[in-house]
């Protein structure tokens, strides 16, 4: 038997992606493997979403291509956003590749594989249609948590961004086949939801002519055993009444929210080909605020936009210090060939871009010191995630796993991975909060 083991990059729609490939090598008499020098052929699922990550897949990929040359694994397989991108140039540049292929034929990832160990190279780049959304998957998370996909594609086409180049249209899952996986996941120990898609407040629009994210989250809600459900992905534009009210009134929907806004400056986000602007923006937010108890709002900024004016990026700072979100990115633009924004006139040095971004992130550490200050003496329903020496991992409502911080704390008793304890916090430390389980 192969064995086989994938390093899977970028974003969670693309871990997905990754953990259905893996099931149907499980069910094609591979073996799955960890580590890199245990395997046969070794597949790297790239993100080539902004020049970081482009940066982060080909490191990888070299890093891999040592061990071939080495001869500790037999053939190395390139997917992902990346292969898909640059079609030619990964095997023109990096002959030890034995096989890269786009995101459309991933559901053929078997005979690639299979290919690949007996010497036979592949480039295959089928319609990006193809794409599995709703096959079975082998979790990559830990056992208590997942991450559903609704949807993949994107035509919301914002200037910036090349994820419609990559990925294409927006299609969508049937609600009946995201119900279905939930219920067997449920079923299978997962008692955390995280719900993702390029855009998830779209939902329902392809498929039923009307917006059904409120509908699908009321219908996960009746799913026994699952506990928590989180939002990832949402558009502002698209942030219905129906949708605030759903979060509020069910209690298995976290009230935490995802939602990546890019700016506040009305000539900057129409410049990017969204919508919005100080003031809409934060008339949203606050009625969020407002009509949802104990909010937890996370967005993202990106700063040195082709033209950003000192004016506006002040804007911006003023924005941030007003609104005062739980969780926060930023990162500096990255000019992507083939999107609108990379012939834009006016792009702004690559100093000036870092330098917007770290006093951005300065500004929300401070706001994160003072919210996890006034959390002291609170006390959070929180999920164990791990064991850490002699201390507890884990998170309340008001974190996301992989991407936020979490919850240091102690207990007096043995707890189980995937459990929920109350914890009352004691103290922090930066951005994660430390306690003690009190039951």
């Amino acid at each position: 038997m192969f064995k086989v083991g994938m390093i899977s990059l970028g974003c969670p729609k693309n871990q997905v992606d990754g953990e259905i490939m893996l099931e149907k090598l499980n069910k094609g008499g591979f073996q799955i493997v960890q580590k890199i020098e245990d395997s046969d052929v070794m597949i790297i699922n790239t993100c080539g979403f902004i020049e970081s990550a482009k940066a982060e897949a080909i490191e990888a990929i070299l890093e891999v291509c040592e061990y071939k040359k080495a001869g500790i694994i037999k053939s190395v397989v390139v997917t992902g956003c990346l292969a898909e991108r640059y079609q030619e140039e990964i095997q023109k540049e990096i002959p030890e590749v034995d096989a890269v292929i786009g995101i459309g034929a991933d559901e053929d990832i078997v005979k690639v594989c299979q290919k690949a160990l007996v010497g036979i190279s592949t480039s295959y780049f089928p319609d990006k249609c193809y794409l599995p959304l709703d096959d079975a998957r082998l979790l990559s998370t830990p056992s208590h948590w997942a991450y559903l996909k609704l949807s993949d594609g994107c035509d919301n086409r914002c200037s910036y961004c090349a994820i419609p180049l990559i990925r294409g249209s927006y299609r969508e899952r049937k609600m009946e086949s995201i119900i279905n996986e939930a219920e067997a996941l449920a079923a299978g120990g997962v008692k955390e939801f995280i719900l993702i898609a390029q855009d998830t407040t779209k939902y329902g629009k392809e498929l039923y002519g009307e917006y059904k994210l409120a509908e699908l989250l009321k219908r996960l809600c009746r799913i026994n055993g699952i506990e928590w459900i989180r939002l990832f992905y949402c558009y502002p534009d698209r942030v219905t009444d129906e949708l605030i009210d759903v979060i509020a009134a069910e209690e298995k929907i976290c009230a935490y929210i995802d939602i990546p806004l890019q700016h506040c400056n009305g000539d900057i986000l129409k410049s990017m080909n969204r919508y919005g602007d100080y003031h809409s923006l934060k008339k949203l937010l606050l009625k969020m605020r407002e009509r949802i108890p104990n909010l937890s709002l996370r967005t993202t900024f990106m700063v040195g936009f082709p033209g950003e004016t000192e004016e506006q990026f002040e804007e911006l700072c003023r924005f941030v210090k007003d609104i005062k979100f739980d969780k926060m990115g930023c990162f500096a633009y990255s000019a992507e060939e083939d999107t609108p924004a990379f012939a834009f006139e006016h792009q702004i040095d690559e100093t000036v871009k870092q330098k917007r971004a770290d006093v951005l992130m300065d500004i929300q550490y401070t706001i994160t010191e003072n919210a996890n200050r006034n959390r002291i003496g609170i006390v959070y329903k929180t999920i164990v995630d791990e064991k850490d020496g002699e201390k507890y991992i884990g998170r309340s409502y008001l974190d996301s796993p992989e991407i936020d911080s979490g919850i240091i704390f102690t207990s007096a008793v043995p707890l189980e991975t995937g459990s929920f304890v109350r914890v009352r916090i004691t103290d922090y430390d930066g951005y994660d909060l430390i306690g003690e389980c009190i039951e």
